[in-house]
């Protein structure tokens, strides 16, 4: 992805990348947080007592103290894909919501200048077998939950490991949310992902950075993630904003229903 463009030209594009915003120091502790939270919400899962949920494409979800567990669907043995939501079990992840480096952009990207939390996610990707993820956007997914107020959502993806092609960076397509929600894949059993038949995704762009970067895109953004087949880990931090004065996800039940209402 190139880095010459503007941030005004940035955030026309949908696609803000914000190289090295995060010192090396920073990092590293933001990482140790992340596996120190996995080590304490694994901890508290024995298979007995949590809510299990599998969804139609066959993923595990395991409920376990407020946050939803997100298994990778092959990995013996087990392996966490994500955690969500996180930001609240740990101080260090949770200081990023105020954090101007990165409420300044993504009070422009929302359009509000009061910004509030939608929902918090790490992203594992372990090496050899963190899994891909196909073409989608986030919005069909919050509109079942948040309705048409998920317009107005966008995610910040503060990468922890430096990202490569080869451990599985995102890959998305610039200017995409300007043409709204874009065709879903209705042979697909969640009907949350993109029929790329019928979406043009040739724009598409990797991108690559340095750990300590953060990448901020709006729902209505097409994108995916490979595989990772390095030998090193590809963790980020995602932190999902919205204007001020409207619930979180986790205050929001998942209506399924409402995808009707989107193409």
């Amino acid at each position: 992805m190139s880095l010459d463009l503007s941030l005004d030209e940035q955030l026309t594009r949908g696609v803000v990348l914000l190289p090295r915003l995060l010192g090396a120091a920073e990092t590293t502790a933001l990482g140790q947080a992340a596996e120190s939270v996995l080590a304490r919400v694994t901890g508290r899962a024995p298979d007995d007592t949590t809510e299990v949920t599998v969804w139609p494409d066959g993923h595990r979800l395991e409920r376990v103290d407020g946050t939803t567990v997100h298994w990778e669907p092959r990995a013996r043995p087990p392996v966490v894909r994500s955690l969500s939501p996180v930001t609240h079990l740990d101080p260090v992840l949770d200081a990023l919501w105020t954090d101007d480096r990165i409420t300044a952009p993504m009070r422009r990207m929302v359009g509000s200048a009061r910004l509030g939390r939608f929902t918090s996610k790490l992203n594992f990707k372990r090496a050899g077998v963190g899994s891909e993820f196909p073409w989608h956007q986030d919005h069909p997914y919050w509109y079942c939950c948040a309705g048409p107020a998920a317009r107005d959502i966008a995610t910040a993806v503060v990468f922890l490991d430096d990202v490569t092609a080869d451990n599985g960076a995102l890959v998305l397509v610039p200017g995409s949310h300007l043409a709204g929600p874009v065709p879903r894949d209705r042979s697909e059993p969640t009907g949350l992902l993109v029929d790329v038949a019928r979406t043009d995704v040739r724009g598409a762009v990797t991108v690559e950075a340095p750990a300590g970067s953060v990448l901020m895109f709006p729902g209505l953004v097409v994108h995916r993630s490979g595989p990772n087949r390095s030998a090193a880990d590809r963790r980020s931090l995602l932190l999902c904003f919205q204007p001020a004065g409207r619930p979180e996800l986790s205050d929001l039940p998942y209506r399924a229903e409402r995808l009707a209402d989107l193409p």
